[in-house]
């Protein structure tokens, strides 16, 4: 699996394990979205006779266990490797997620979200690192984008399986489904995913000359002491503000996320749109998801991250104010798929985070922001379900439906403006390091 010196094997490598890490993110995407399209069926359950807050507490389970699965799995990389990693979560998952079908009760249903979940948890860390190490310098923001997609993309496909199989075979079916990357996706990536070059040179004695080198990544063979020197760069003078502030952001963007993925199929349904229609809403969420945040990330590396995320930030909760005015069917279509653009901006905050820092702490950085916005994932469906219920109970008028997630996107649209701008570096912008260079020498 070793790459040669060559250029074209080296882009052959990147294309190849960006598309094992895609499809992973889609199976991903597809296990946690799938779980919003059977809310409606899990409230209409007689047999369990679930409530909303008990349902959004369900489906904050499957987070707990990714939260927990992320910081095993950083642990277990530096040991086993990442490529062993990443064929043990799909494997954990494709497993955990039919039995997850079969549960009895809700109580069997709601552990076996959480063991899910522990091997979720493994997969966006593992692919991150990787793509990171494989991707062309210069093309990272854009790989980042095309990877990440594959969680939208797997929320497309779980709501078009939704609007076929729900009203027939019920929601245990859209968990049955959730086996199929061990047949489709376990023996590719087996054959053909590479091994990290950074791990395979601290195993082989830190001999960096030894191991082919990623895309022009440099590979890091230091050991534990620079990763306490990352940490202590997270909380240095100069980062402290700008790491607190990406946690918040990250918390929030997630808190986004998660919540309209797991709740838009029922809010739809109480302002009166039927099953299909509310499915469609949920299918519609995540479509403009993939298109916005790819054609936003090329845009990112033209006028500015920071413009571009604080930008998706806003639109998501204009968007999501709008829904309060009940348009007609057309304009709100329009406006779902805005939404999904600007809920989805999590990913390009996780390019913002990587470019922030200087290389020898990105990962670290990047890891734990995305360790504490689990958190807003996992506050995510409860807060949904609480929001659902205080409406249903009269508490909260139902514009509140809309009002409670456009909040935490305005507040994270305003904190991205609040980034310090010294620690951005040239470096972690390949492409714009060359057309300074370029530049500087004319």
């Amino acid at each position: 699996m070793a790459f040669t010196d060559s250029g074209l094997e080296r882009a052959r490598g990147a294309r190849r394990v960006l598309a094992i890490c895609w499809i992973t993110v889609v199976f991903d995407g597809y296990d946690l979205i799938s779980y919003g399209t059977v809310v409606p069926s899990l409230l209409r359950h007689k047999a369990w006779d679930l409530n909303a807050a008990e349902v959004g507490q369900i489906g904050s389970l499957a987070l707990v266990g990714m939260l927990i699965g992320a910081l095993v799995v950083g642990t277990l990389t530096d040991l086993v490797g990442r490529r062993r990693i990443m064929l043990c979560c799909l494997v954990w998952f494709s497993v955990a997620m039919p039995l997850t079908g079969l549960a009895p009760n809700p109580e069997i249903f709601g552990l076996l979200r959480f063991v899910t979940g522990l091997g979720l948890g493994g997969v966006v860390p593992t692919a991150i690192a990787l793509m990171i190490e494989y991707a062309p310098p210069a093309r990272r923001q854009l790989y980042n984008a095309l990877m990440f997609s594959g969680y939208s993309a797997g929320g497309v496909l779980a709501a078009l399986l939704a609007l076929a199989v729900l009203p027939s075979g019920g929601f245990r079916v859209m968990f049955y489904f959730g086996a199929a990357p061990l047949l489709l996706v376990v023996p590719v990536a087996y054959r053909l995913l590479p091994e990290s070059a950074a791990f395979l040179a601290a195993r082989r004695g830190a001999e960096p000359a030894a191991v082919p080198q990623a895309a022009g990544v440099a590979v890091d063979t230091t050991g534990s002491t620079r990763r306490f020197e990352s940490i202590r760069c997270l909380f240095s003078r100069q980062n402290l503000l700008s790491t607190l502030l990406f946690w918040v952001i990250s918390l929030l963007g997630l808190l986004l996320l998660y919540g309209l993925n797991t709740w838009l199929p029922e809010l739809m349904r109480d302002n009166g749109y039927s099953m299909g229609s509310s499915l469609t809403f949920l299918l519609v969420f995540n479509i403009g998801a993939v298109v916005g945040v790819i054609a936003a990330a090329a845009l990112a590396d033209r006028v500015g991250e920071r413009a571009v995320v604080c930008g998706a930030f806003g639109v998501a909760a204009v968007s999501v104010l709008l829904f309060a005015t009940r348009p007609s069917v057309a304009p709100l279509l329009v406006l779902t798929a805005v939404a999904g653009f600007g809920a989805n901006s999590q990913t390009m905050v996780n390019a913002l985070v990587g470019g922030h820092y200087p290389p020898a702490a990105r990962a670290t950085a990047l890891g734990w922001a995305l360790a504490v916005g689990r958190i807003g994932a996992i506050i995510g469906p409860v807060f949904g379900g609480l929001i659902v219920t205080a409406v249903r109970n009269g508490v909260l008028g139902p514009d509140w439906y809309f009002f409670a997630f456009a909040i935490p996107a305005v507040i994270a649209a305003g904190l991205v403006l609040l980034i310090p701008r010294r620690g951005v570096t040239t470096s972690a912008h390949p492409a714009r390091m060359l057309h300074h260079r370029q530049a500087n020498e004319s």
